[in-house]
């Protein structure tokens, strides 16, 4: 993973900030006056997460949000009510958290190895309202969000796999191309050894940009097998507060779940 200074300069003299800044001023141009739903993302942080996400490439970010704003007026996903997704939610499989992560981002919750209601219409239009919700209590400055995706329980032999590799490629899909870089880091804890040859499957879905922000924590048990790999408590300590931090990830808090 490269990391660009803002100072450096390239060969036309312009700081990476100044060309970052003259791309932002070009995407307002080619995007036009907005109105309506299009205005509701023309603010200057939401444009530069659309640049971020084409790597400062002006057309394609403009496509990018162009097809964002069509998905979101057929989807319509800040309107989707609690009442709609009340079953999913009672699944407590996906929600925010009550705790923050060391950077102050807020986290959500993944708990995949839970009880499915297999609907996955409902568990897209479930996760979209979580995800809305959690975008709307970001604190403020924050741009991006943690999720902490605990497989405790989870096994293809309990599920069609087909179904759930269809589900989490349609979730990578949707998150990567209407939500960009609004997931900061997304843990894996505790994945099980079947869990190997799924993400072999999966990680192909992952835009560079987004598999560079997956970390893997594994149980204890699989420390034999994988003598090198960082256990749950190890990775999760690293990056959250402890005291905070609830107790099935290694801390020494406690895991409110709450349907939102």
């Amino acid at each position: 993973m490269s990391f660009n200074n803002s100072n450096s300069s390239h060969g036309d003299g312009e700081t990476v900030e100044q060309q970052h800044e003259r791309k932002l001023q070009e995407l307002k141009v080619s995007l036009g006056p907005s109105s309506g739903l299009s205005h509701q993302y023309s603010s200057d942080a939401c444009l530069r997460r659309y640049l971020e996400a084409r790597s400062w490439n002006v057309q394609k970010s403009k496509k990018m949000l162009e097809e964002t704003l069509r998905w979101r007026s057929i989807f319509k996903p800040e309107v989707i009510h609690r009442n709609e997704v009340e079953i999913e939610g009672e699944t407590e499989k996906v929600f925010r958290g009550s705790f923050y992560d060391g950077q102050g981002r807020t986290v959500l919750i993944l708990r995949p190895g839970l009880k499915d209601t297999k609907s996955l219409v409902q568990q897209m239009k479930h996760l979209v309202y979580v995800i809305e919700n959690a975008i709307l209590n970001l604190r403020e400055g924050q741009e991006q969000m943690a999720w902490v995706i605990d497989f405790t329980g989870w096994s293809l032999l309990s599920m069609n796999a087909n179904a759930c590799l269809d589900s989490v490629r349609g979730a990578v899909s949707m998150l990567q191309n209407h939500y960009p870089e609004r997931l900061a880091v997304a843990y894996l804890c505790s994945p099980p050894l079947i869990f190997d040859e799924f993400w072999k499957k999966i990680k192909h879905s992952l835009d560079p940009k987004t598999l560079e922000k997956v970390i893997f924590a594994y149980p204890r048990s699989r420390d034999v097998a994988y003598p090198r790999s960082r256990n749950v408590a190890d990775v999760l300590r690293e990056y959250f507060d402890v005291e905070h931090l609830p107790t099935e990830f290694g801390g020494n808090g406690k895991l409110h779940y709450y349907h939102q």
